[in-house]
C-alpha cells in the first residue's frame, strides 16, 4: 500500500492554478500540482488538494520548466 492517498484522477483534470488559471502537473512523488506558470506547488494532504496560494510552495531555480520546453499555448 503507498504512503500518499491516491488522487481522483477527473479532479486533477478539473483544478486549475487560483492563480495564474492555468493546468496543474502532478508530482506524485512529492505529493504536489505543480503551477509553472505561476512558480509554485500545491501540496495534496490526504488526498485533497490544497489550491491555496499562502500554502504553496515556491519553486527552486531546478524546478521550473525553462520557457522553451514549455508547451506554446492553444491558439
Amino acid at each position: 500500500m503507498s504512503d500518499h492517498a491516491a488522487v481522483d484522477p477527473k479532479l486533477l483534470e478539473l483544478l486549475v492554478c487560483p492563480l495564474t488559471k492555468q493546468t496543474l502537473r502532478y508530482d506524485r512523488e512529492r505529493q504536489e500540482l505543480v503551477s509553472d506558470a505561476a512558480g509554485l506547488a500545491y501540496p495534496i494532504r490526504d488526498g485533497i488538494p490544497i489550491m491555496l496560494v499562502d500554502e504553496a510552495r515556491e519553486l527552486g531555480q531546478d524546478e521550473a520548466i525553462p520557457d522553451q520546453l514549455k508547451a506554446d499555448p492553444p491558439s
